[in-house]
Order: structure tokens, then sequence, then C-alpha cells
């Protein structure tokens, strides 16, 4: 499964409604196991980004369709970077010769 990292900020929808933050975390997790996808972990921080989520998905189609569909409810815009893991990036070295 690959990998990713998404900085999320709320929108002026997801501030005005920051009390269900937690519980709209629980429903992305399941709405993201229903698309094949897995939120391994979720953050709120401080500073130019409201939460920090890492994810897991087979493949980049279902990790965008995962977070289009989380951005489609309004209450978050993302920023999505694909991560690699050690593992994965000493094959990336070993292709690059």
């Amino acid at each position: 499964m690959a990998t990713y990292v998404t900085l999320l900020n709320w929108t002026d929808q997801g501030v005005r409604n920051y009390k269900d933050t937690a519980e709209r975390a629980e429903a992305f997790a399941a709405a993201a196991q229903k698309l094949g996808a897995k939120l391994l972990s979720i953050y709120w921080t401080v500073g130019p980004y409201d939460l920090v989520a890492v994810v897991e998905a087979p493949d980049d189609e279902t990790a965008t369709a995962t977070l289009l569909q989380l951005g489609g409810v309004g209450n978050v815009r993302t920023t999505t970077l694909r991560a690699f893991d050690q593992e994965e990036m000493d094959r990336i070295i070993a292709k690059a010769g």
C-alpha cells in the first residue's frame, strides 16, 4: 500500500463546525475504508495547517477518490504528498543506479 501525507485546512464551514471535528475524522476513516484506503493517523496542528492525516491506499486513484470525497463534504481543503518509506526509497535508489 502506498502512503500519503495530507495537509488539511478548514474551510469557513469547517471552522464554524469545529466542535464536530473528531466525529468528522471518524466519518472520514469509515469512508476511506469503504473505498479501499485506510486512515492511519490524524493530528490537529498549530501553524499553517489545521490538520495532518496519514493515509494508506493501494494506488493513486484510490487515494485521490478518497480525498476528493473528503473535500466534497466542504469542511476542508487538502494538499497531498506521496510519501515513501525507507524500503521504498531503497528500491528507488537501486533503480536510479
